[in-house]
């Protein structure tokens, strides 16, 4: 059994087809002077020849699926056409006289560590669409096909290294129950585009294609983020009776969508999405979600050379608001490192980027970026409920000097005559120890605060969540954490403010009932685990929820508290 990132919920069982990865031997060469323009007249004709087919695919999702998806691919058309990538191809060409292909490889292959390397996972992910688009480009240039999910005689089950979403959106034409990947996660498009498309995925398996051979049976479990390879006949019987079970579920989580999250003595909270990008707003719509909690705005300023400016950021955040209207949607400031803008900003390459210029401290050492990005918010609001929510927190002091620059900004906005929200509501969110800690402070600043937990266990516990040997300290119920929400909730409802929380423990449902407990007012996650956090808190009662907190707040460690979980059958372990 291999565990892998539950990507698009459903179960298949079925035969393996594994594709072959692609691995490009690209060999450098010197050219003549006089083969140099030839070479980059090669590239330009392969950069158009990737565009037709990218066109092709963009109006063929366009309308089977429509414009959200549809815009994925005119996000790929702008890579093509980014000066970065394209000019600094070329100018290794004319200055290092060297070949195309081995031109192009390299600078793709800088951009994808660029990507691949950052800490937040849905800029991770952006790094495989670059290179998905450099493959493209490179078989067009060594003439080589790519392998086409065509012509299927029999149902498979799609085993590969990674997929793209082009390659996601032709299997639902063909005999493809599902697929599994070494790579990819769950805010990649392939997978976004999996959940639209209800094709069941898992992927992140890291090494799924050295253990899996062409027509293999194979049971694909979506749900939990299951793999298992040739399976007994006690095996396939249990999961054709899971699979049962999961669709059952799936039936009754669909009647709860219009219905409110609401407990069974009458205390309602809000249930609202974490999104990356703007297409995600209609899976959150779908899945019953009353708001969004958090909305990432870093995918607007990277991948480019330049800035974005006031007009750009104003559409994107006045469609956010024009889509989830009534709802609200909290629109969390830039929260980038320095590292990352190098080139726009002329900032250096730090030593430790996460505890270095980022977040709310970047903004405020570049107030020009910042206002930037307030005017857009701004002027974005009058279609809409939009609320600003100031990222990494440390200090009271960083909330003044932003809250500082807001006025300003509405006072040049009045100056010039443009409309906006003037009472646009403002938060912060809390997601270091220090922000924890004077939380009572902070609130007296702010109209609203939400927990960001995974940065919070992180900086707290001292461990890095992305590093393997230590990834075992890095537990949400550690009696530290749990104290740390509770305090920031009372120090909030002190000062008569709501507080929500936007890390990853609101989508567990083990941790609902503590949640609720300690009087979270909105809880903010990722759309698919909207349904069944739903169906927690109508189960449950305050003062069911209020006597656990009491209890588990006297427990020492993290065992005992699981403990105490498993005894009262909140926490359940699967038993396969």
């Amino acid at each position: 059994m291999q565990r892998g990132i539950a990507a698009s919920p459903g179960i298949v069982i079925g035969k393996a087809l594994v594709l072959s990865q692609e691995d490009f031997c690209i060999k450098k060469r010197r050219l003549l002077e006089e083969e140099v323009e030839e070479e980059i007249a090669r590239f330009q004709e392969a950069l158009n020849i990737t565009k037709q087919e990218l066109i092709t695919i963009r109006d063929k999702v366009n309308t089977r699926l429509g414009t959200k998806h549809a815009s994925i691919f005119e996000a790929y058309l702008l890579v093509l056409e980014d000066p970065m990538l394209v000019g600094e191809t070329m100018e290794k060409v004319r200055k290092e006289k060297i070949n195309i292909e081995y031109a192009f490889s390299q600078t793709i292959a800088k951009f994808v560590h660029v990507f691949t390397t950052m800490g937040d996972e849905y800029l991770r992910e952006r790094g495989h669409d670059i290179q998905d688009l450099g493959k493209r480009v490179l078989h067009i240039l060594l003439g080589e096909k790519r392998q086409i999910l065509t012509h299927l005689k029999e149902d498979v089950i799609i085993v590969a290294n990674d997929l793209t979403p082009s390659d996601t959106v032709q299997m639902r034409e063909e005999k493809i129950l599902g697929f599994i990947t070494n790579m990819g996660g769950k805010t990649s498009h392939t997978a976004i585009m999996a959940q639209s498309l209800g094709i069941p995925a898992v992927v992140g398996l890291k090494d799924i294609t050295a253990k899996v051979q062409n027509g293999d049976q194979i049971i694909l479990d979506g749900y939990e983020g299951f793999v298992i390879v040739n399976p007994s006949d006690e095996i396939l019987e249990e999961y054709e009776k899971r699979n049962k079970k999961y669709q059952e579920i799936q039936r009754q989580l669909n009647k709860l969508k219009d219905l409110p999250a609401v407990t069974q003595d009458g205390r309602e909270v809000e249930l609202v999405a974490n999104i990356e990008i703007p297409d995600e707003v209609e899976l959150a719509l779908r899945q019953g979600a009353k708001g969004i909690g958090l909305f990432r705005t870093e995918f607007i300023f990277l991948n480019r050379a330049d800035l974005p400016g006031e007009e750009e950021q104003t559409k994107v955040y006045r469609n956010m608001a024009k889509k989830m209207a009534p709802y609200a949607v909290i629109i969390r400031t830039l929260d980038l490192g320095g590292d990352k803008l190098t080139e726009q900003l002329g900032t250096t390459v730090e030593t430790n980027p996460f505890l270095g210029l980022r977040a709310i401290r970047l903004c405020l050492k570049h107030p020009d970026l910042f206002k930037t990005q307030l005017r857009a918010i701004l002027q974005a609001s009058t279609s809409g409920n939009l609320k600003i929510m100031y990222p990494m927190i440390s200090t009271v002091e960083e909330v003044i000097k932003a809250n500082r620059i807001l006025e300003q900004v509405k006072e040049e906005l009045k100056k010039e005559h443009i409309d906006f929200n003037p009472n646009i509501e403002v938060g912060a969110m809390i997601e270091t120890p220090s922000a924890a800690l004077t939380a009572d402070v902070i609130a007296k600043e702010v109209d609203f605060m939400s927990i960001g937990t995974n940065d919070l266990i992180q900086y707290t516990i001292a461990v890095d969540r992305g590093n393997e040997k230590v990834a075992y300290l890095y537990e949400p119920m550690h009696p530290s954490i749990l104290r740390q929400i509770k305090h920031v909730i009372e120090a909030g409802h002190r000062e008569g403010k709501w507080v929500g929380l936007c890390g990853e423990m609101a989508s567990e449902p083990e941790l609902t009932l503590i949640l609720l407990g300690m009087g979270l007012d909105e809880f903010s996650m990722g759309s698919a685990s909207i349904p069944k956090i739903k169906k927690m808190v109508r189960e449950s009662t305050m003062n069911q929820a209020k006597e656990m907190v009491n209890t588990i707040l006297e427990l020492p460690t993290v065992d005992a508290i699981k403990k105490f979980l498993k005894q009262n059958k909140i926490l359940v372990e699967e038993n396969i």
